[in-house]
């Protein structure tokens, strides 16, 4: 692996091994009253996030600490880009100056692969080594990090993940993280369900390898997971629904659906959570809610996606 861009380049040998990998980082700290290992040392790991993060942007940056690499974080707002340089310029910059990883959020779908293209083309001009671009999520794409931290959970909480069915529900047509999901969870062998309102379906999602639904209690009994998803406001442009009030009635997972669930069922969440409107508090924070074992289990996995990058597979954790 040189760069992690999708999640459609990682077969189910690649992703169980990342899996893997995370979870022997997570019995290496185990115990550890200073969380250090050396194995990134002297390499310099760069976040470049064009859009607002809390969880992705510091969970990169505490795995890339916990392993000793030199963490810099670059904010668009705060750099150059707010000047008009491109992001073009701004890869290459970065690279020029040192970095051996770029991880990369940005609006646009596709602009973490541009990237990879130009730094390997630079590289080659150059003859020197391109930085492993990490995909953060690129518009309405892939966020291969996420689908990665939610599958360890779900191993995590269900003993596996072949086999499982695993229900989505929410904004699927603005969702990087089901896109994301979808074929990893696959991958792995677990039957996905998309649930949502018509209005919130992407064009061509019936060729995904997927079942849609728009029932969310028809869906529920019998399912071994329920991920619910953010409606993302901010890359709506018109009205998908009448109200955020009717979208909870049809759409939210409320305590009277999470009974429909069975005992051992786990609920997911990726973030932020707009509680009350997709998950009712008492839900989020209910036993069956695994949202804060996601973040802890996105540290370990970013570990992992670093370590695989930036050292390969000739040496173990």
């Amino acid at each position: 692996m040189k760069h992690l861009l999708t999640v459609a380049d990682l077969d189910r040998a690649a992703a169980t091994e990342l899996l893997d990998e995370a979870e022997r980082f997570e019995q290496a700290l185990l115990g550890r009253e200073v969380k250090k290992l050396p194995t990134l040392r002297g390499r310099t790991v760069m976040t470049v996030f064009y859009e607002n993060s809390t969880r992705t942007r510091v969970s990169f940056e505490v795995a890339g600490k916990w392993m000793s690499a030199d963490v810099i974080n670059v904010s668009a707002s705060s750099s150059s880009v707010s000047k008009g340089e491109s992001l073009r310029d701004t890869a290459l910059t970065l690279h020029a100056a040192g970095a051996d990883a770029l991880i990369v959020r940005h609006p646009a779908s596709g602009a973490a692969h541009q990237i990879a293209r130009w730094m390997e083309q630079w590289a080659k001009e150059e003859n020197r080594q391109a930085p492993s671009i990490i995909n953060a999520g690129d518009g309405t794409h892939q966020h291969p990090t996420q689908a990665l931290l939610d599958a360890l959970t779900l191993r995590q909480r269900l003993g596996d993940v072949e086999g499982k069915r695993v229900v989505l529900v929410g904004d699927i047509l603005h969702s990087r993280v089901a896109r994301s999901n979808v074929v990893l969870l696959d991958t792995l062998g677990a039957e996905v369900v998309l649930v949502a309102p018509r209005t919130l379906l992407p064009v061509g999602v019936d060729a995904w390898p997927c079942r849609v639904a728009t029932s969310v209690d028809a869906e529920l009994p019998g399912a071994d997971a329920v991920m619910m998803l953010r409606v993302q406001a901010e890359r709506m442009n018109g009205g998908f629904f009448p109200s955020a009030r009717e979208y909870s009635i049809n759409y939210g997972l409320s305590e009277r659906r999470l009974a429909l669930l069975d005992d051992d069922a786990v609920v997911l969440h990726p973030g932020p959570m707009l509680r009350g409107m997709e998950i009712a508090s008492a839900v989020a924070d209910s036993p069956k809610a695994a949202v804060l074992q996601q973040v802890s289990n996105g540290v370990h996995m970013r570990m992992a996606v670093l370590f695989r990058l930036l050292v390969g597979q000739e040496e173990t954790v």
